[in-house]
């Protein structure tokens, strides 16, 4: 999950511990079943924590899933500035970002099932994916990478086809999920503005090591 600066006492260190639990089981329920339904008694017997913590944290259930979903899409976030970080060229952000999905469907089931489930709801509200996503459609943008007249339209175009994709991962494993995430990666960047031959190309390089 995310990380934040340490809490300065035992007692704030507790009170976080507790906050993440919840955080953490709520993205388990998310991910097992996509269903909110769950009491607050069981959301919390799965942290592990008493049921009277859970309204020091949150006033309802609506609020911990809502918590829960930010979280993992921060956590998605910030494995793309780590994984990417020596990338400059937004075509190959767009591409790269594709291809490291289908494989985190393998490496981080939990956190992809939550953004399938519950992704589509977010990709237009003010959270930690969508910023980058805006951030490097709006280079590409003003760099003339892109051709794409509204990046409020082309955000929508990358989401859509990003979890369209995680459904793909998650419906079909038997498929190639890099085969797949590439050629949907080359239909993006051709819709985004980029030549037939460059989008292929791009949409092939290398990706970068893990760190």
């Amino acid at each position: 999950m995310p990380t934040s600066a340490p809490p300065s006492n035992r007692f704030e260190r507790r009170r976080a511990e507790t906050r993440r639990a919840l955080i953490r089981s709520a993205r388990q329920i998310l991910a097992e079943t996509g269903d909110t339904g769950a009491s607050i008694q069981a959301i919390a017997e799965r942290a592990d924590v008493g049921f009277g913590s859970f309204y020091n944290h949150f006033a309802s259930k609506t609020e911990l899933f809502e918590a829960a979903v930010m979280d993992a899409l921060e956590e998605f976030g910030q494995s793309f500035d780590e994984r990417l970080a020596g990338i400059d060229d937004p075509a190959e952000l767009v591409a790269a970002g594709f291809r490291l999905s289908a494989r985190m469907a393998d490496s981080h089931p939990e956190l992809m099932q939550v953004l399938r489930r519950r992704g589509l709801g977010h990709i237009h509200t003010v959270n930690g994916l969508t910023r980058r996503a805006t951030r490097d459609i709006e280079v590409g943008m003003a760099s003339g990478r892109f051709t794409a007249a509204d990046p409020v339209v082309a955000l929508s175009a990358l989401g859509g086809t990003l979890l369209s994709l995680l459904e793909l991962r998650f419906a079909r494993p038997e498929l190639d999920g890099d085969e797949a995430a590439v050629s949907l990666a080359e239909m993006v960047l051709r819709m985004l503005g980029l030549p037939p031959d460059d989008a292929h190309e791009v949409a092939r390089r290398p990706l970068p090591d893990p760190t």
